[in-house]
């Protein structure tokens, strides 16, 4: 089977969750691939022999325009330079400078940091923190590879949430160590309990935060503690690898090797592991 088109990142789902013993909701995700904005089923499956071949073309994700190179996950430099997305402000929400007035684009503010977003626990690697949109649960987690997770809090705004993140950043890793990522299982987390240590130790500067708000804008964007049930991911993974051997489309385009697993936005191949995110706007062929 063969399958062409420009790649964006994969679509990961849930399946119908089940309930463990210890009634922690777990779920199994699933994959499509995303060619021409078009989600396609896989074209391989576990266990089967694959390959992927970049064309030499690389197309930017948001005006379509041919390029030489892709910049932030699939741009061209022009929308490198002047589209919100591609602010600092996306990778460093509480950087966000919409209230000085500069912000490149009054309708990505209003669809995506004026939007409600949750502050959320997850187990990766380890213990981390992490903000996402609510429309973007559980999608933000899948992408991370994440295997438990547990919504804490919801505020109003991107910005803030971003305040509440890197303050909890100061005691709690807010990155993932991909390479722990795609060895292995984390080990299982009470993420409730952390939840508890977290909410209870960080009270008075989340007070703080909330309150110098709602003192500089005209309404309180609102901080609510959240009492959600953790749940838990399971990825369609035969095998993880010992060591972890990075493929590059851009040394090398075209790889092979045997489908192990997928896990976050990776593919595991006995071969070595490619990041599917990294090389949205590339033109693929897939082939089983």
């Amino acid at each position: 089977m063969e399958l062409q088109g420009v790649c964006q990142k994969m679509h990961a789902a849930l399946m119908q969750p089940s309930v463990t013993d210890s009634l922690e909701k777990q779920a199994n995700v699933e994959y499509k691939f995303i060619l021409d904005n078009t989600a396609v089923e896989l074209p391989f499956q576990l266990g089967e022999q694959v390959e992927i071949e970049w064309t030499g073309q690389i197309y930017c994700v948001s005006c379509g325009t041919k390029t030489n190179k892709s910049f932030s996950q699939g741009h061209c430099f022009r929308c490198f330079k002047t589209k919100a997305s591609c602010d600092l402000c996306i990778m460093k929400p509480e950087t966000c400078h919409y209230h000085l007035g500069t912000c490149r684009e009054e309708d990505f503010a209003q669809q995506v940091c004026f939007q409600p977003h949750i502050v959320y626990l997850a187990n990766s690697s380890a213990l981390k923190v992490g903000i996402t949109r609510i429309s973007q649960m559980p999608t933000r987690w899948l992408d991370q590879g994440a295997t438990q997770a547990l919504p804490i809090m919801r505020v109003g705004s991107r910005r803030l949430s971003g305040h509440i993140e890197t303050l909890f950043a100061s005691e709690i890793a807010d990155k993932t160590d991909w390479r722990k990522l795609l060895k292995g299982e984390a080990a299982p987390l009470d993420l409730v309990e952390q939840r508890s240590l977290i909410l209870e130790s960080f009270a008075p500067k989340i007070a703080q935060i909330r309150d110098q708000f709602a003192e500089s804008l005209d309404f309180d964007e609102g901080v609510e503690v959240l009492d959600a049930e953790q749940q838990s991911f399971i990825y369609p993974v035969l095998q993880y690898p010992e060591k972890i051997k990075s493929h590059n489309l851009d040394k090398t385009p075209k790889i092979q090797g045997t489908l192990q697993g997928i896990k976050g936005q990776y593919l595991i191949l006995d071969t070595g592991v490619i990041n599917i995110r990294k090389y949205s706007g590339y033109e693929l062929i897939l082939r089983s």
